[in-house]
């Protein structure tokens, strides 16, 4: 009798605890749910969130080991030089933005030494060790940067005869600083650019 009153007993405390349990878990808490926007369609209430653009991109098979080897190099150079343009777009758009608040001839002057000086710097330090190529890839990513070519880009800082001589030594070396940037046609450019995970500015 006495071991059946316990058993009872045990149980009944074992009910109530398991019941207890339930109880808390069922309970909500200040911070246990997810605040999301909402849609009503048809009466039923749907969440929804925005999700970051997803890109599905076919793996890319190449013809011949030489073919992925200039890929490669390509790639490299592009990621080596991208900075550099992207420097020199924010540059430029700074310093239009300065130009455009300032109509004292004299303090525009400086503002175009300024960013002048930055450029040539920047020059001194890193840029005069690329590869010719590399230069090439550079030229072209400053056109997509700036939406001008390296051509009109001197002459509008440092006037016709500067662009003139530039353009020259440019021609020296192969390069033509009047060519402005194709998507279309620099489409292993435009896709490395992209894949790195920037656009557009």
């Amino acid at each position: 009798m006495k071991t059946r009153v316990l058993f009872l007993f045990l149980t009944a405390m074992a009910i109530s605890g398991l019941s207890k349990a339930q109880q808390s878990y069922v309970q909500t808490g200040t911070n246990d749910t997810i605040k999301v926007a909402t849609t009503n369609l048809n009466g039923e209430i749907l969440p929804w969130i925005v999700l970051n653009e997803v890109r599905i991109v076919a793996t890319r098979t190449f013809k011949s080991k030489e073919d992925f080897d200039n890929y490669r190099r390509l790639r490299y150079n592009v990621l080596k030089v991208l900075p550099y343009a992207r420097f020199a777009g924010q540059r430029y758009r700074q310093l239009e933005r300065d130009l455009a608040v300032t109509s004292n001839k004299r303090k525009q002057k400086a503002l175009v030494k300024g960013c002048e000086k930055e450029v040539k710097d920047l020059f001194n330090s890193k840029i005069k060790d690329l590869s010719i190529s590399q230069g090439e890839v550079l030229i072209k990513l400053i056109d997509r940067e700036t939406g001008n070519s390296s051509y009109e880009l001197v002459q509008d800082l440092k006037g016709n005869v500067s662009a003139f001589v530039f353009q020259s030594v440019a021609r020296i070396f192969g390069h033509d600083l009047k060519n402005k940037y194709d998507p279309e046609q620099e489409r292993d450019i435009e896709n490395i650019v992209r894949s790195a995970g920037y656009y557009n500015y």
